[in-house]
């Protein structure tokens, strides 16, 4: 099982992380300096949740914007 929701299909999001180092010009300093830059991957926030689809209960991957917008049916 994928990390992508069952519902929305939000899955993974590329970004990049920036490294810096220096002193920032408002504390004094002569600015930052960026020395790197490198990809990371930004997750979902997925929760196994027991839900009705198709008329029985299973067990999905949604994420927590479906839950708290009311998309996903649950099951008890």
């Amino acid at each position: 099982m994928a990390k992508v929701c069952a519902i929305c299909g939000k899955g993974n999001n590329t970004a990049n992380r920036i490294i810096q180092r220096g002193k920032a010009k408002r504390l004094g300093g002569v600015g930052r300096k960026t020395t790197g830059i490198s990809r990371r991957q930004q997750e979902p926030n997925l929760q196994k949740v027991k839900a009705m689809m198709d008329g029985s209960p299973k067990r999905i991957k949604v994420c927590t914007t479906c839950i708290r917008s009311g998309k996903v049916e649950r099951a008890l």
